[in-house]
């Protein structure tokens, strides 16, 4: 039996590693948090002897995973990267939304993998290779840069962070994977996502003005949407909304 082409095998397949990547991101979010190293021995000898199986976030990140290959199949390399990036996005948005933190060593992986990408697509696409990176590391440079003016705009004016570093490096990293138009496309969306949670909360007294809240959750957000709905038809919609309806 074949879904868009491909066999539900491989289906049930990115679905069953989704299953389990989704406990071992409870696993990297508690040592994230702590500073300590993923890859030790006490995943076996501490965490598998006491964890309870996370069915949220397995169930979550085996649902991302097929859609994922649905949407991209099993030949575009976009569907590799994001499966990688996956994850990592779920724990900074864990991370972020409970200890308003979002860890360097994650936004470095993130980075990573997105150097990596980089140099996989040109290398692949020879001919637009040159083209690929520029695209990139300026995604890089204008994810980061959003960010960086926004906070600076902010301490000029009420004296304190609009944004924390951390959603800035965020942004740099993220712009290495989605390019300089799909990363403006994130922060548009994630100011979007961000204002709307936002007066929701002080609505439902969830929080007050005082009050801190994470940014890096709308960023992630804001990603998924642009890896689900990819790039052209979030343009149009966020068209229509910036214009007003305007054609």
């Amino acid at each position: 039996m074949y879904i868009n082409d491909i066999n539900i095998l491989y289906y049930v397949l990115f679905g069953m590693i989704g299953l389990i990547v989704g406990q071992f991101v409870d696993w990297c979010n508690e040592r994230l948090v702590e500073y300590k190293p993923i890859f030790s021995k006490e995943f076996f000898t501490k965490y598998l002897k006491k964890a309870q199986p996370k069915y949220l976030l397995m169930l979550t990140i085996a649902l991302i995973y097929i859609g994922l290959l649905y949407i991209y199949g099993l030949n575009d390399i976009n569907l590799y990267k994001y499966i990688v990036l996956t994850p990592m996005l779920v724990s900074v948005l864990i991370i972020d939304y409970k200890e308003q933190i979002i860890p360097n060593r994650l936004t470095l992986t993130i980075f990573e993998t997105g150097l990596l990408a980089t140099v996989l697509q040109a290398a692949i696409n020879v001919n637009a290779g040159v083209t690929i990176a520029m695209e990139m590391i300026l995604g890089m440079l204008v994810g980061a840069g959003i960010f960086l003016v926004i906070t600076l705009i902010g301490g000029l004016i009420v004296g304190k962070e609009a944004m924390g570093f951390g959603d800035i490096k965020l942004m740099g990293a993220l712009g290495l994977l989605f390019g300089w138009v799909g990363i403006i496309e994130v922060a548009l969306m994630s100011f979007i996502f961000g204002a709307i949670i936002s007066i929701l909360l002080l609505l439902f007294r969830k929080k007050n003005k005082s009050e801190y809240i994470a940014f890096g959750p709308f960023i992630v957000l804001a990603s998924f949407v642009l890896m689900i709905f990819q790039s052209e038809a979030i343009m149009v919609v966020l068209y229509k909304i910036f214009t007003l309806g305007g054609i």
